[in-house]
């Protein structure tokens, strides 16, 4: 009895989140001249988020992605992962720029992808390749960084007049009220160091005094799960994008994946999704993110709805409508 009580809720679930999606509108097509330009810095292949970052970008015709850029690790097999699924999304004409390799590593989850790509692709210098491109475009690129910020560390000590010709700098890092873990169902867990700062805190205090324009997702607002039904859903349509996330998350190899990184690229899109407030933030030396008084150096977003992204993200990915060639 009590297994079929839970088939039935799954599947009340799955039918309800189903319909609610499919009523989602298809996106506008905009003019080339209306895209917003972004560069995304990731380091994809250890955790499945940026994974389903990248994917949404591309399948977002509001925006021009100008290229992807690798931070921390292995950037050379990140980029075959990178140029791998551009191949397979029909964006082989988006270039991948390599930041310099650490020492430091995590565990490169989705490698067998990568390493899968047979091309002996040569990248770009992801700083020399972000440079390039605000010269080109000056105060019209979005950066959105969604690792540790090793190539905006390095963008900044190389070239910062030119950095400070960026529009503005999109980031997912940081925890300000609450930290890993911390669903709002039960006692606040307590801010603490978050990855993407922890691993290279001085390139955050660096951007955070850059003066370029900053909005920071911190911890308090991207802990979004993609559950049981939210996946079945989205596995099953079958579309490029989707089949490249359903094999890549089968190799990341654990249940459901929180989708920290997206709310960068969601947000881009629909601002409402995560309302910034200004306010001024510290990054100290163990790479926590805290409050302090005086002028506000980022616009933070401290809070979201989980099910108002997901009703987002789904149709998105499931749109039928044209791609824009970037």
């Amino acid at each position: 009895m009590k297994l079929l009580c839970t088939i039935s809720v799954l599947a009340c679930s799955f039918l309800g989140f189903s319909l609610a999606v499919q009523a989602q509108e298809t996106p506008a097509v905009p003019t080339s001249a209306s895209q917003e330009k972004v560069i995304i810095d990731t380091d994809i292949g250890d955790d499945i988020d940026d994974a389903f970052a990248a994917v949404l970008a591309l399948r977002s015709p509001e925006l021009r992605v100008l290229g992807f850029t690798t931070t921390f690790g292995d950037t050379q097999l990140r980029a075959k992962l990178l140029d791998r699924l551009l191949i397979e999304t029909g964006h082989a004409d988006v270039p991948v720029a390599v930041g310099s390799p650490t020492s430091k590593t995590q565990t490169f989850s989705q490698q067998r992808y990568a390493l899968a790509h047979p091309d002996a692709k040569r990248h770009e210098d992801a700083v020399d390749f972000i440079l390039e491109q605000i010269r080109k475009s000056p105060d019209q690129i979005t950066l959105v960084a969604i690792g540790p910020l090793m190539n905006v560390g390095a963008l900044i000590d190389k070239d910062l007049p030119t950095f400070r010709r960026l529009k503005r700098v999109v980031i997912m890092g940081g925890s300000i009220d609450r930290g890993y873990g911390d669903l709002e169902y039960g006692p606040i867990h307590a801010a603490e160091p978050e990855w993407n700062i922890l691993n290279d805190p001085g390139s955050a205090q660096k951007l955070l005094d850059s003066g370029v324009p900053l909005y920071l997702l911190p911890l308090d607002s991207t802990q979004l799960k993609l559950d049981e039904v939210k996946r079945s859903l989205l596995f099953k349509q079958g579309n490029a994008y989707t089949d490249a996330l359903a094999v890549l998350y089968h190799q990341w190899g654990q249940q459901t994946p929180t989708l920290y990184d997206p709310m960068t690229i969601a947000w881009l899109l629909r601002p409402s999704l995560c309302a910034m407030r200004p306010i001024r933030i510290r990054v100290d030396a163990k790479g926590s993110t805290r409050r302090e008084l005086g002028a506000p150096n980022a616009h933070v977003c401290l809070s979201s709805n989980s099910e108002e992204f997901f009703r987002f993200y789904i149709p998105r990915l499931m749109s039928p409508g044209p791609d824009v060639s970037h």
